[in-house]
């Protein structure tokens, strides 16, 4: 009995202990190794890459993981050179990339396909950046290189949505009626590179990336060499630039402004009329808004009185600009925006001082003889000088005899500009704020940025951006140096 009490005891201790290294245990699942951060890789082609006097209609690419193909990237980046009249069908099952060639070859002539962000594995979306595929249908490879940087002449930004196109033939109308020879995408910096061209000389163009890849729209996205380039095997081509413009702007009225750099158009004539409908579904006057900050009037600004819809007619001899004793103010005019919309009073405004803005009730009529409803008289005073700071910038390098044009811009527009007859530009008052400085290489010295003309065989007008934004203080001496 006692070996049997002794054999239990065991048994029961032996139960306890491992109940006791179970619940110790740390249960760890599986990690799965580092992530994966390396793109596919290519492990065989058939035909091989760099084949010669290729002959096969179809190409398989296999690589070391399973891929797949952004449809989007596709399009907007995958690129086959020479440019063919047929785009590939190119698909992607598991590890292989499939390319159909539906166009016929041409003899003697280097081909290559470059997927730019389209391809990238399956797992974690690593982009294989620029895979190129090449082979020739001749006894060796032509490796004709042009590279370069597109920028926008009139802000100095970059689209990485535009293309270079190059074209043989060298006569104006092809970029207009021709598909190109070759196009290469842009990266985010704006820069592009053209690889395994055939040797020749070539005309050079920016165009958007859409079907067409022809300039069929002045309103396009533009710009071009003044001379064609040469590609050969004993130099390389020196990098270019291009600047990129729109010589006429879209609009909303007629689908395009000519100039392309915010030069207004002359007023279209008669105002559009409404359709007549029920008056009870209209309101029975016209109401405005104007450009003052809490009743005052800012210092370096027009007063505007803007209002939502086109107006007919304006009597300026019916509004009157009067001193907080109705004493008439002289030294004023009131001017209208070829919208028939806006209306500008334009007055020498000094610090500290008070007006009354008096509007009778027919000075803004619309199409349909509404005016306001009544006779209105608006109170309002100019803003202090201490609300202000100065500036004071000196620009060291920059070469004169270019007629640059100092820019100030917020939210990407042009909120100020000077013309810089030295090295130094100085105002005694601006306004608060933080603004991007441009350059404006203002050729026809009109202050504003000019559009090119493919036809006049005019190149754009050229801002340059600087490097940081400047910041002005209220109440405060506002300095900086830039070297160009």
């Amino acid at each position: 009995m006692k070996k049997y009490y002794s054999f239990c005891i065991l048994i029961i201790l032996s139960i306890i202990e491992i109940q006791v290294q179970t619940s110790c245990a740390n249960i760890i699942p599986p990690t799965g190794g580092p992530k994966d951060s390396l793109p596919p890789v290519l492990v065989l082609a058939i035909p091989k890459d760099s084949t010669l006097n290729f002959k096969a209609n179809k190409i398989t690419l296999t690589f070391d993981e399973y891929i797949q193909l952004d449809n989007q990237a596709v399009q907007t980046s995958l690129v086959v050179s020479p440019n063919p009249e047929i785009t590939p069908i190119i698909t992607a099952h598991l590890k292989d990339i499939n390319i159909r060639l539906k166009d016929s070859l041409r003899p003697n002539t280097t081909y290559s396909i470059n997927f730019g962000k389209a391809l990238k594995d399956n797992n974690e979306g690593n982009i294989a950046k620029n895979f190129l595929y090449v082979f020739s249908t001749g006894d060796h490879i032509v490796n004709g290189r042009l590279s370069g940087k597109v920028q926008l002449a009139e802000n100095g930004k970059t689209d990485s949505t535009l293309i270079v196109v190059l074209h043989s033939n060298l006569n104006d109308s092809a970029v207009k009626k021709l598909r190109p020879d070759y196009y290469a995408t842009l990266d985010s910096l704006g820069r592009f590179k053209f690889q395994y061209v055939a040797y020749g000389k070539y005309a050079v163009y920016v165009l958007p990336n859409d079907y067409t890849k022809r300039y069929d729209d002045s309103t396009k996205m533009f710009a071009f060499l003044e001379e064609p380039v040469a590609i050969d095997s004993v130099s390389s081509t020196e990098p270019v630039t291009l600047y990129a413009y729109n010589e006429y702007k879209a609009s909303k009225e007629n689908g395009g402004s000519k100039g392309g750099g915010g030069k207004p158009q002359q007023p279209s004539g008669q105002p559009s009329k409404k359709k007549p409908g029920n008056d009870n579904d209209t309101p029975k006057v016209i109401k405005y808004t104007m450009a003052l900050d809490n009743g005052h009037q800012d210092l370096l600004s027009n007063l505007d009185i803007s209002f939502p819809e086109k107006l007919a007619t304006f009597d300026s001899s019916k509004i009157s600009l009067t001193d907080s004793n109705f004493k008439p103010v002289s030294n004023y005019k009131i001017v209208a925006d070829t919208s028939f919309q806006k209306f500008t009073l334009q007055h020498p405004w000094k610090e500290g001082e008070y007006f009354r803005l008096i509007i009778q009730q027919d000075a803004f009529v619309d199409s349909s003889g509404k005016m306001l409803a009544k006779t209105d008289t608006l109170k309002f005073q100019t803003a202090n000088e201490s609300e202000y700071g100065s500036v004071r910038l000196r620009f060291p390098t920059i070469d004169l005899s270019l007629n640059p044009v100092v820019q100030f811009i917020q939210n990407d527009k042009v909120i100020d500009s000077a013309a810089l007859t030295g090295i130094e530009f100085y105002r005694k008052l601006y306004k608060p704020g933080d603004y991007e400085l441009r350059i404006l290489y203002d050729e026809d010295k009109n202050l504003t940025w000019t559009a090119g003309s493919f036809d006049l065989k005019r190149q754009p007008e050229i801002v340059i951006r600087l490097p940081r934004k400047f910041t002005v203080k209220k109440n405060w001496d506002n300095e900086g140096e830039i070297n160009l």
